[in-house]
């Protein structure tokens, strides 16, 4: 949602928290596509040009239903990371971390090796990272103890020592930045390339959708959660600026 209202400031924006029935990470991928098909009914029954899958295990295993589903252009996180990667690797070694289900899914491997062959993934399921930082402990000490219980003996095999670019496979991480990019530096003795599908999310929807020629007002914020109305608003405004925002509560 930042991303996209930085570089589409004049978007209508709805989006929509699945609060009642996070995470998605550690559930099925059968659970993952029912409940991504759930949440973008829910989404798509107002009209809209796009529909982002702002989720990177929704994205890894859901994309063909939703875009079998609905007769509109369907983005996933997923594809973005990858060009992302390939584009700044150097050694061609590319660590990913993200939820269970998302490293499960291969999709990552699966895209990377689509665009680059010869290019080494290494993944690391890091699902703790989730709930650090859904509580906003962005530079707690226990993230930091866990960024190092996960990465010290990661890092520590031959192969995966070798990566210079590391894609932050959840949409919750790239607020563990600063921390994430100093703990690899010091297991690894220099830093590596912290890949955040975001922005290359934005841009891919810029390309799809033209801008009007004088947009005459910012875009409107619609933010929908399926529970906890306070909790979704608390933890959001920790990652984007909510005070502008029409928020509710539905029901899928």
């Amino acid at each position: 949602m930042a991303a996209v209202r930085r570089r589409l400031p004049w978007l209508d924006v709805r989006f929509l928290g699945d609060t009642a029935r996070l995470p998605y990470g550690t559930k099925s991928a059968e659970t993952v596509v029912k409940y991504a098909l759930q949440a973008s009914a829910r989404l798509l029954d107002v009209p809209a040009d796009a529909l982002v899958v702002a989720c990177n295990t929704a994205s890894a295993c859901a994309l063909p239903a939703l875009r079998a589903r609905h007769g509109l252009p369907v983005l996933g996180v997923v594809e973005p990371g990858a060009r992302a990667a390939v584009a700044a690797t150097l050694s061609g070694h590319i660590g990913v971390i993200g939820t269970e289900r998302t490293v499960a899914s291969g999709a990552y491997p699966a895209a990377i090796a689509a665009l680059a062959p010869d290019a080494r993934v290494h993944v690391r399921a890091t699902p703790l990272l989730v709930s650090l930082a859904e509580e906003g402990w962005f530079d707690h000490p226990a993230a930091e103890a866990t960024l190092r219980a996960y990465f010290g003996p990661w890092l520590a095999e031959p192969d995966v020592a070798q990566i210079d670019t590391l894609v932050l496979g959840c949409t919750h991480y790239p607020v563990f930045k600063p921390l994430i990019a100093r703990v690899v530096t010091e297991i690894l003795g220099r830093p590596v390339a912290l890949v955040d599908s975001a922005d290359a999310v934005s841009n891919d929807l810029a390309a799809l959708l033209a801008a009007p020629a004088l947009p005459d007002r910012p875009g409107a914020t619609q933010l929908c959660a399926t529970d906890s109305l306070d909790r979704f608003l608390r933890v959001g405004g920790l990652f984007f600026d909510v005070a502008s925002a029409d928020a509710c509560v539905v029901d899928l």
